[in-house]
């Protein structure tokens, strides 16, 4: 045991339980899993009349699958990775066991070209959800590797249709094929955009509905980069929820502001003449960018958004704010001298930022510490300090947090698990600290994570 890391111990303990499992299974005959996911190289047309080549993708073809299953309910979902180069999968959002979170070396070890791993996956809380690796992050969510994951409340709510949308740049140059995945002068300031919009894969796409029917649209920003605001128009629409949780009272479906791993429920009543159409666009500063068509078609249904009843909330316990402790946070530049660890989840060759003067160095068996250790059933307050001139898209895995105060802005008591701060912004957030585990703490602009903005917490 001599050398050995409490991560390299956990990991090598949970690989013993993992062949003392397989081996029960083996007995039972119950190794089927309730879906298979394996990790594909492929080919398609994202710009119209062209086909990218060398994409990366979930599944045997096109874009990933929309995972669904009900709360509380598990699904168990086996990937087989057929790429040349690691590879997990993280569950962005979900609060569940820290070993199927997909993090390289913090939970589990990377799955590498022909091996295979199961997850069992499963969500106390109901709402929008998505999946991408944990490990060479950039190149394989740029190239594709992107998915939803809904996870469904227990009775059902009321709409007609369910539409997912995985919203998302790709950068391709005119010839529709993969160009640099990032600019360093870039990584270093706020990110470096896609050049292609889609939604599904797809450029403006346009979705036919019943007239007058009501439909539950799920916005997943997947993207690496944008910060954007997006907006609804030509149908009465409203904001149900975001990042999976029900707002308090629903809110217009205009100026929707999103980054990267965030989300948004929006409610939608489908005009009531056949051919009419909604639009999703993108707020930019060229002017709107449209990104979806939603088409009314046939004798309208006649429903309204007055039918809808609130979401039910989820199981988040609320935090006792007059008893919790203060944990800072500041993300910032890197300190001189720092350089990337080779890791075999890659590395961009860069370190510009960090947490606390910490930076990630590359995911490895080690050497970094908790930037936080919290005790199981405390609550406490995260002070997230942006001194930065960029946005920042700040992820905590495994746990939910709420929203309390901004020294810039007002901010709606809203749970979640990404929080934006914007440039120069602290924000407040509140958690009580009840899921067990070492869990990841990064932004979500991938460059900005790739390159020190990252760490974790421990809940012990």
């Amino acid at each position: 045991m001599l050398g050995m890391s409490r991560r390299e111990f956990l990991l090598g303990s949970a690989a013993t339980l993992g062949v003392c499992s397989a081996t029960f299974a083996l007995a039972k005959n119950t190794l089927s899993a309730d879906m298979d996911l394996p990790l594909n190289y492929l080919s398609h047309e994202i710009v119209p009349g062209k086909i990218t080549e060398q994409m990366m993708g979930f599944g045997t073809g096109g874009p990933a699958p929309t995972i669904r299953l009900k709360q509380h309910q598990t699904k168990s979902v086996e990937v087989t990775n057929n790429l040349h180069e690691a590879s997990t999968i993280h569950w962005h959002g979900l609060r569940h066991d820290n070993g199927m979170d997909g993090v390289p070396f913090l939970t589990q070890k990377p799955i590498e070209l022909g091996e295979r791993f199961r997850y069992n996956i499963s969500s106390p809380d109901a709402g929008t959800f998505w999946y991408h690796p944990h490990c060479n992050t950039l190149e394989q969510m740029g190239r594709g590797m992107t998915g939803l994951l809904i996870v469904e409340e227990a009775e059902d709510v009321g709409f007609d249709h369910d539409q997912p949308l995985n919203i998302r740049d790709f950068r391709l140059g005119e010839d529709g094929q993969f160009i640099a995945m990032f600019q360093p002068r870039l990584a270093a300031r706020g990110g470096t955009l896609g050049t292609v919009s889609t939604v599904n894969w797809q450029v403006q796409p346009t979705y036919d509905f019943p007239s007058g029917s009501l439909v539950r649209l799920r916005l997943a920003i997947t993207d690496v980069t944008r910060v954007g605001s997006y907006s609804l128009s030509g149908a009465q629409a409203q904001v149900i929820a975001l990042d999976s949780h029900p707002v308090p009272t629903p809110l217009p479906a205009n100026d929707i502001l999103l980054s990267p791993g965030q989300r948004a429920d929006v409610a939608v009543q489908m005009p009531a003449n056949e051919g009419e159409t909604a639009q999703l666009v993108l707020n930019t500063l060229s002017g709107p960018r449209l990104m979806a068509t939603f088409r009314a078609k046939g004798t309208s249904l006649g429903r309204s958004l007055e039918e809808l009843k609130p979401l039910p909330a989820n199981p988040v316990r609320e935090p006792d704010l007059a008893n919790a402790e203060i944990l800072d946070f500041t993300f910032g530049w890197t300190p001189d001298g720092a350089e990337p660890l080779q890791s075999i989840c890659g590395s961009l060759g860069y370190v510009f930022w960090s947490i606390n003067r910490k930076p990630w160095l590359g995911d490895s068996p080690g050497p970094l510490d908790p930037l936080a250790t919290m005790k199981m059933g405390q609550s406490y307050i995260l002070r997230l300090r942006n001194n930065t001139p960029n946005d920042h898209p700040i992820h905590l895995h495994g746990l939910t947090f709420k929203l309390i105060r901004s020294d810039k802005r007002a901010l709606p008591p809203l749970f979640t698990d990404t929080a934006l701060l914007l440039k120069g912004e602290t924000i407040d957030v509140a958690l009580v600290a009840d899921n067990l585990g070492d869990w990841a703490f990064h932004c979500h602009v991938i460059e900005h994570q790739k390159t020190g903005l990252s760490g974790y917490l421990r809940v012990e």
